[in-house]
């Protein structure tokens, strides 16, 4: 799932598993829920749907005239419900990546604590190891780069750190929602 056009698959069944869609809402709903950083094309997003037509993943229905066409519809399949099911259980290095992991958050909702845990911790630890590479970085470089070059240095650093204290935030709040009951609340002292 770490290529772009396997994230986009998974962010259109994820996005048809909550309504049916027409193509041009589809490609509006990426654009707006998952800001890429350029715009989708209908370029990339129709041969999508056409291979996960191929595949049995989607299902597409003419649906009512708009204008001078008709628009088609497009609908998860059960196929397409258990291959997305799947995909969101899948935790592995391609789940923490840049390109899949806003994606797979955007639906966390319908994963799993276990592999959601798994994942925030993955890119945590991806990120970790960004951020020791942006501090390398800048210190071998400070002198010898301009001023602007090391403030986008300082920009990643900061971008990073962010990132990871949102990550440790996300961990501590899983941790707490998969503890049992009785260690979630303070302990009840007798009254006198």
């Amino acid at each position: 799932m770490g290529n772009r056009s396997g994230v986009l698959e998974l962010a259109v069944l994820g996005l048809l598993h909550e309504a049916p869609m027409h193509g041009y809402e589809l490609r509006k709903r990426v654009n707006a829920q998952f800001g890429w950083g350029r715009v989708l094309s209908f370029g990339s997003l129709y041969p999508c749907l056409k291979a996960m037509l191929r595949n049995g993943l989607i299902s597409a229905d003419a649906g009512t005239p708009d204008g001078r066409r008709q628009k088609i519809v497009y609908t998860i399949t059960a196929d397409g419900k258990d291959h997305f099911a799947q995909a969101m259980h899948d935790a592995g290095p391609s789940a923490w990546e840049d390109d899949t992991f806003g994606v797979r958050f955007s639906f966390f909702g319908r994963t799993d604590p276990a592999t959601r845990l798994r994942i925030l911790e993955g890119r945590r630890s991806r990120m970790e190891e960004r951020l020791a590479n942006f501090r390398a970085a800048m210190s071998r470089t400070a002198e010898r780069v301009d001023a602007y070059t090391l403030e986008l240095q300082r920009h990643g650093l900061e971008s990073a750190e962010r990132e990871v204290r949102w990550l440790n935030e996300l961990i501590d709040g899983e941790r707490n929602r998969q503890r049992p009951p009785e260690e979630h609340s303070p302990p009840v002292t007798p009254p006198n």
